[in-house]
């Protein structure tokens, strides 16, 4: 469901899985689904919504759609019986996403949100590499994710009935990192700058834990380094830019280390400082062919095959745990630049 750009990139990495292909697409235009059906073998072109959903032939329904139709489509699509797979953010509510894992439950079908950063395959290393004690404990995590995007009228970004800001964009896939590290925190704060529609142009998190924190920035005000560091008790871990697609993990022996490279940031002399060989870091590269959502497919589509409803590496909890953490930044007030 949906034809815009990510619809694209998710189909043409879907051309990377053998055992997966594209039977329909549907879009509020025949035109615009014509056209993307055409593009990707030759699929069927609905634009009705209803007619695509009762099409035996689909076994599974992706939703790429503007954010703020995700979560009343991912119920249209569960009543009919199909998996469902919602592009990110999954709702603009924690109350909808609560919803929708009701009805996925009581329909007995797969409902999972499309963040496609958990299931890339530096993520999932880093991940076991956390289990297996490699950098010890984590005691914090930093991170920002932010792309200049001017506020211009009729922009998705800063639509408010659209359901734009930095959060729902950019803030979802730290959260989300850092929820599929140390799961959900003990307190959260922050803090958020309006842009002139109303939605947040800048969001700061603050993720409290027993023994760790987690302090996360978003925005559409500048273009960022965009890395991912995490202290450990004996050693850090950062997550080369472009973190939400990361393909390179540096491993440092020192925690002291790693904060420094992270604070020098990724520009002019220091990318190429960073390229270098350095005494106590190991680089790992994951290179992957294509844009990287492949493997949130190949996952939905072994849970699908499986009879599972939910994928442990992203249950639907996890998501609204994730919109509860953006709707108690956004309930205080804007703060000052």
């Amino acid at each position: 469901m949906g034809t815009g750009v990510i619809a694209g990139l998710f189909a043409a990495d879907l051309g990377l899985l053998p055992q997966a292909r594209i039977v329909a697409v549907q879009s509020r235009s025949l035109e615009k689904a014509q056209g993307f059906a055409a593009r990707f073998g030759g699929a069927k072109a609905y634009d009705d919504e209803a007619a695509f959903l009762a099409d035996p032939a689909i076994e599974a329904v992706y939703i790429a759609t503007p954010n703020h139709l995700h979560a009343a489509q991912a119920l249209k699509a569960i009543a009919a019986g199909k998996p469902v797979l919602i592009e990110k953010p999954i709702a603009l509510a924690s109350a909808d996403v609560e919803k929708i894992a009701q009805a996925a439950s009581e329909r007995g079908v797969f409902a999972m949100e499309a963040l496609w950063s958990r299931f890339l395959p530096a993520v999932r290393r880093a991940r076991e590499q956390f289990a297996a004690g490699r950098i010890g404990k984590v005691r914090r995590i930093r991170a920002d994710l932010s792309y200049l995007h001017a506020e211009e009228s009729g922009s998705r970004f800063f639509d408010p009935a659209l359901g734009g800001g930095a959060a729902f964009d950019l803030g979802v896939y730290p959260l989300s990192l850092v929820l599929h590290l140390l799961g959900e925190p003990q307190a959260v704060s922050g803090r958020w700058l309006a842009a002139g529609t109303g939605v947040d142009r800048r969001s700061f998190f603050r993720l409290d834990y027993p023994a760790a924190v987690a302090e996360l920035s978003c925005g559409f005000d500048r273009d960022g380094a965009n890395r991912l560091l995490v202290e450990g008790e004996r050693g850090g871990l950062i997550f080369e830019a472009p973190f939400l697609k990361v393909q390179r993990l540096s491993w440092y022996a020192d925690a002291s280390r790693a904060v420094a490279a992270y604070e020098r940031g990724i520009g002019g002399m220091a990318r190429l400082l960073d390229r270098l060989p350095r005494s106590g870091r190991i680089s790992e590269n994951f290179a992957f062919p294509g844009s990287g959502l492949q493997f949130q497919a190949k996952a939905a589509m072994a849970a699908i095959r499986a009879g599972n409803g939910s994928c442990p590496e992203l249950p639907l909890g996890e998501s609204a745990a994730v919109l509860r953490i953006i709707e108690a930044i956004r309930a205080q007030p804007a703060t000052a630049p």
